[in-house]
């Protein structure tokens, strides 16, 4: 048997060695208007990248590439098929093989039961369940929270700076960690749960809590978004889209305050409590 290679231990939380091969986000590319004219304009990126644990092929991800290690960290760590960061040893992306390849220290155990079991879900580039993170969803029970009305309102109006992507090319969802009124993390991607996943894995770079954070989608609160968002941590879920049946049932099982439909100063609280401190003056 080979030797069990020990996980370095330091005064500073543990962060495995990562590359840094984000990709630019636009391309410019040649189209004609409604008037017959034609213009220089910019398109999303979408490439393929492959998940690889220990050379074991996991999932490959359609991803507009600007965040694929903490893409590859966040979706191991929402699915649960790695639960400790001190088990990786390195992350390291090549877009020429299109591949994201993470090493861990000592294997992860029980892969096969792990895979066993896919379901395959209404996500945009990606949606894939694994059953392992079924079976430990219900771990996740959130504390009960109350979000003031003003600061729903004041995080709409600071998210309106960040959607640079979606703003030049179209085509892309946008997720934010947030606190209170600030926006402390912005990705955008062609999928939300691409978008929400680098979040994650972020969150797991930097060791940080989701107690006291908003999460804040462009896309639909599906009972997949509602998963991740209880695997952060994260107490309340924003979202100017709408809600699917099956999201806010776990929404009310995690504890997951659901607030959706947000846009301007209108918003639908479908679960949780709120302080209305700031009601909007209404139309005769």
């Amino acid at each position: 048997m080979s030797p069990v290679a020990e996980v370095p231990r330091s005064e500073n939380p543990y962060r495995p060695s990562i590359s840094r091969e984000g990709l630019s986000p636009t391309h410019p590319v040649t189209a004609t208007d409604e008037y017959g004219d034609r213009r220089e304009v910019h398109i999303a990126g979408e490439s393929p990248l492959t998940l690889y644990v220990d050379e074991r092929e996991i999932v490959t991800l359609m991803t507009l590439g600007t965040h694929p290690e903490a893409l590859a960290l966040g979706y191991l760590r929402t699915q649960r098929l790695i639960e400790s960061l001190d088990r990786i040893r390195s992350v390291v992306v090549d877009w020429k093989t299109e591949s994201v390849k993470v090493t861990t220290w000592n294997g992860v155990d029980g892969w096969d039961e792990k895979l066993k079991k896919r379901i395959v879900t209404t996500g945009c580039g990606q949606g894939t369940v694994f059953s392992c993170t079924l079976d430990s969803i219900y771990e996740s029970r959130l504390p009960e929270v109350t979000i003031r009305q003003s600061t729903v309102y004041g995080l709409l109006d600071s998210i309106r700076k960040h959607n640079e992507i979606y703003r030049r090319a179209g085509a892309v969802h946008g997720c934010g960690l947030c606190k209170d009124t600030a926006v402390q993390m912005f990705v955008e991607d062609v999928g939300r749960h691409n978008a929400a996943d680098a979040i994650a894995g972020y969150m797991w770079l930097e060791h940080m809590t989701g107690a006291d954070k908003i999460f804040y989608t462009t896309g639909r609160l599906t009972s997949e978004i509602v998963m991740k968002v209880a695997q952060m941590g994260i107490p309340i879920l924003l979202s100017r889209s709408g809600v699917t049946n099956m999201g806010l049932e776990l929404a009310g099982e995690l504890g997951v305050t659901m607030i959706a439909r947000a846009k301007g100063k209108h918003f639908l609280v479908y679960h949780g409590q709120m302080t209305f401190d700031a009601q909007p003056a209404r139309l005769a």
